[in-house]
C-alpha cells in the first residue's frame, strides 16, 4: 500500500487535483504526504540562445518567487484545514518542503532522500509552452527518471 506520498505541488489547477487524490489514496491507512513545491525561474531554456544574452534575475526576483511559493503552500495547507473539518485528513502526517532548482530535478532528489512509495502529480502545470517544447513536461521527465510509481492526474 502507499503510506509515504511525494506530492510536487505548482498552485495549477492540475496539482490541486493530485492533492485531491493523493489524501484520498492516504486517508485510509495514515500514512504520510510530503508536500513539495519547487521555485523555479521561468526563464525559457532555448539551445539557440546564447546564455549571456538571457537577463540575470536579481534577488528581488527571488523573493517574489519564495513569496509566491509560500503564498501556494498557506493555500494548500488552508485546503488540508478545511477538509479536516470536514472530516477527512485526521490520519494524514503532512511535511512541506520549498526547495530551489529545476523542478524534476528537485522532485527527483527529494524522492532519492526519502523512501517515498508513491509520487502522485498533476499531469500539467504552470511552466511556458517554450519551456515544454525544447525539455519535454516536467511530469514526463520524472516519469521517465523515478524509481517508484508516478500517479498522475489529468
Amino acid at each position: 500500500m502507499y503510506n509515504k506520498i511525494l506530492l510536487p505541488i505548482d498552485g495549477s489547477n492540475h496539482s490541486k487535483l493530485a492533492a485531491k487524490h493523493a489524501i484520498d489514496i492516504t486517508d485510509t491507512n495514515n500514512g504520510e504526504i510530503t508536500v513539495l513545491f519547487v521555485i523555479e525561474p521561468n526563464y525559457p531554456r532555448l539551445p539557440v540562445l546564447p546564455i549571456a544574452t538571457l537577463p540575470t534575475p536579481d534577488e528581488t526576483y527571488y523573493d517574489e518567487l519564495r513569496e509566491e511559493a509560500n503564498k501556494i503552500i498557506e493555500e494548500f495547507e488552508v485546503e488540508i484545514e478545511k477538509n479536516q473539518l470536514a472530516g477527512k485528513c485526521q490520519n494524514i502526517n503532512f511535511n512541506t518542503i520549498i526547495r530551489e532548482g529545476k523542478a524534476h530535478i528537485e522532485i527527483l532528489e527529494t524522492m532519492n532522500k526519502t523512501d517515498f512509495d508513491l509520487i502522485v502529480m498533476g499531469a500539467s502545470g504552470r511552466h511556458n509552452t517554450i519551456d515544454r517544447f525544447a525539455l519535454g513536461s516536467v511530469t514526463e521527465m520524472v516519469i521517465r527518471e523515478s524509481k517508484i510509481p508516478v500517479m498522475v492526474i489529468p
